[in-house]
């Protein structure tokens, strides 16, 4: 049988203290049993990079072979537990608990969704001598209860929490909420938890929703109470939850539509959820018949909220530039969910883009235009188009798909997306300078590391999708440690505010200290929504870093082609002051083609410029010609041609951005491994 690579005389990656006990190995495994994600924390845990395991068999990481109790995971099953035997990289045997759920795309893709707590934990962090948690009295308690630490992780559960999701304690010690059953509410909660540790106060709420193989809907009364040891600090949250009937429809803050499943979203009886059945083996007893409603409106719902979610990014990107928190909460009105957006794109040059869009309407269409925009601003991002050149496009687009959907259309009026907004930044962390560039959107808000916070003034521009108008780029330097922030506009548009009054609570709540950006949005949210929102909202929270000059190197060079040998020499110099000797050949190489091209090709005055960048080593060459190279195939006898060809091979990505005079030739080198 295939194995995977191991290194018998390699020592186990030592756990990074910097990070706490606990963490959480995470993995995606196809309905094939194929690895096709592969976590930082799976990594710490077992030792394979992403290379040596995504695209292979999941079960060559099984110390014992398949026994028939671990994965692959059998067809009909919605989740899966025990405890496996795993085999480390350096050849070890590993003895870990697994919990994996199963998740199904809109387009009918499965994947199982697999997490491991790793975590010494027992009664939670602080604890101190004498009231250790288990003493707390909770164990015997009917109410569903559960106790956090302050990483979010579960430390006990009670008999009610177990029988409810039908795991034992033991299987869920280490998770986080969301891990333990993924879906809205369990984010939502999370999120009143982390506000419970950070501000010291008991958070409430609530939630309509109708359990499988019931009638009657139920509201779960949701309590998290931080939980203070004899030194009078937080050490831990305790989640206590009673589902009563619900007497009458009060208005209570909803998390979900009424009867829909509370750890999934999705209508009862679909069989979609995770962590809804009554025994092990989730597939089981729970597709009873439910209290009757309009054919197809539940499933409708189901189908565009999933369809939304898939389109909406589920993981950050690796970038430097900025530190980033975001929150997404879909409409919960009978109009259904929108065309809310988010993205975050890491650009050349160490510079990334943030994203805010909101489609107009609601429903599947709107999700379907959602998705359309956001690949097409990816695909405009990569060829490093300014933020105006980037709404002009996209604002073609929406005119194209609205006289497409009205083609389609017997009526004749789709609006097709006509009159969405779209908010678009770019920071860059060398000149700490912001470039943004607005379609209607509301503009982002600054806090400035002093504490005043302001909106950046950007000329407003038009909506998408009216054609024939400018939009407009404005730029701002902005300090180290500044906060930006993202929304749409169903942030501030809650029935019982004003417009300036949502503005100042916005404002207020970003504002105030907080231990992180997490908080922050959370604070924000909690200010502003007091129920389920009516229309989409996204947040997204940036914090500015800057790439100080230690960091980077700018040489300017004369068209003369022996300053090549020059631009090596400077080269190989800085890269052993920062202590990348390692890197050095494949650097003068590409430094070389670089300089050669645009010596050879371009036009004074040219320059190079070199970015570390964390784990990334970054060789810019810049002339003020406008006129951009491609790569071509040498043939055997043709002296040219293979200089791009040569810088594509040895980089890890390349590439091209044109400013208003000239262009810049770029290409990025992962230092990991050197």
């Amino acid at each position: 049988m295939e194995r995977l690579p191991t290194s018998p005389g390699e020592r186990p990656e030592e756990p990074d203290a910097s990070r706490g006990p606990a963490y959480t190995a995470t993995a995606t495994v196809n309905e094939q049993g194929i690895v096709t994600e592969w976590s930082d924390d799976a990594r710490r845990l077992l030792g394979y990079p992403p290379s040596e395991v995504v695209g292979r068999p999941a079960d060559l990481l099984l110390a014992d072979g398949i026994d028939g109790t671990a994965p692959p995971f059998p067809p009909g099953r919605e989740r899966w537990s025990g405890t496996v035997a795993l085999r480390h990289r350096d050849g070890r045997r590993v003895e870990v608990g697994l919990l994996a759920h199963r998740w199904t795309s809109s387009g009918g893709t499965v994947k199982w969704f697999v997490v491991s707590a790793v975590t010494d934990v027992t009664d939670g962090p602080g604890a101190a001598p004498g009231e250790p948690l288990r003493d707390w009295a909770f164990t015997q308690s009917p109410c569903f209860q559960a106790i956090f630490d302050t990483d979010l992780r579960l430390v006990r559960a009670n008999s009610g929490m177990e029988r409810t999701l039908a795991l034992s304690e033991a299987e869920m010690r280490g998770l986080r909420l969301p891990e333990i059953a993924p879906d809205p509410v369990s984010d939502e909660v999370e999120r009143r938890m982390r506000l419970a540790l950070e501000t010291g106060e008991p958070q409430h709420m609530e939630a309509f929703v109708r359990p499988a193989g019931t009638g009657a809907e139920h509201s779960w009364t949701t309590s998290l109470d931080p939980l203070r040891g004899a030194d009078g600090r937080v050490h831990a949250v305790c989640l206590t939850a009673h589902d009563r009937p619900a007497a009458e429809d009060d208005g209570p803050r909803m998390l979900l539509p009424e009867g829909t499943d509370a750890r999934t979203g999705a209508p009862n009886g679909t069989g979609t959820g995770a962590g809804t059945g009554t025994g092990r083996e989730d597939g089981e007893g729970r597709e009873g018949a439910d209290a009757p409603v309009p054919a197809g409106t539940h499933r409708a719902h189901t189908t565009t909220m999933t369809l939304q979610r898939s389109l909406l990014p589920h993981t950050l990107p690796d970038q430097s530039a900025l530190e980033i928190a975001y929150r997404y909460l879909p409409a919960g009105t009978e109009a259904g969910v929108g065309g809310d957006w988010f993205d975050v794109i890491p650009l050349s040059g160490a510079r990334v883009a943030l994203v805010v869009g909101d489609v107009v309407g609601h429903g599947i269409r709107a999700a379907a235009t959602m998705g359309r925009l956001r690949t097409a601003v990816r695909t405009l991002a990569d060829v490093d188009l300014p933020p105006d050149e980037l709404l002009t496009h996209l604002d073609d687009l929406i005119i194209h798909l609205s006289a497409d959907e009205a083609d389609r259309d017997s009526a004749g009026d789709a609006a097709g997306g006509i009159g969405t907004t779209c908010l678009y930044v770019v920071y860059d962390p060398v000149t700490r300078r912001c470039t943004v560039a607005r379609a209607g959107h509301p503009p982002p808000a600054v806090v400035s590391p002093e504490g005043s916070v302001y909106f950046l003034d950007v000329p407003a521009g038009p909506p998408l999708g009216l054609g024939g108008l400018p939009f407009e780029t404005a730029e701002v330097e902005l300090a180290e440690g500044s906060v930006l922030a993202l929304y749409t506009d169903g942030l501030l548009q809650a029935r019982e505010h004003d417009i300036d009054e949502a503005l100042d609570t916005m404002f207020s709540a970003l504002t105030k200290p907080a231990s992180s950006l997490d908080t922050v949005c959370d604070r924000v949210l909690a200010a502003l929504l007091t129920h389920r929102p009516e229309d989409d909202v996204a947040l997204l929270i940036a914090r500015t870093r800057a790439l100080h000059a230690d960091r980077v190197v700018v040489w300017d060079l004369s068209s003369d082609p022996s300053e090549v040998a020059q631009a090596r020499r400077n080269t190989t110099d800085q890269l052993t002051a920062w202590g990348l000797e390692d890197a050095s050949f494949v650097t003068e190489l590409l430094v070389s083609e670089l300089v050669t091209n645009a010596i050879r090709y371009g036009a004074p005055p040219v320059q190079l410029r070199l970015i570390h960048e964390n784990s990334t080593l970054i060789c810019e060459v810049s002339d003020a010609s406008s006129t951009a190279p491609h790569m071509r195939r040498a043939r055997t006898f043709d002296e040219g041609g293979r200089g791009l060809l040569l810088v594509a091979q040895l980089a890890q990505r390349w590439g091209t951005r044109h400013a208003p005079i000239g262009k810049t030739i770029w290409a990025e080198q992962s230092l990991t491994g050197f």
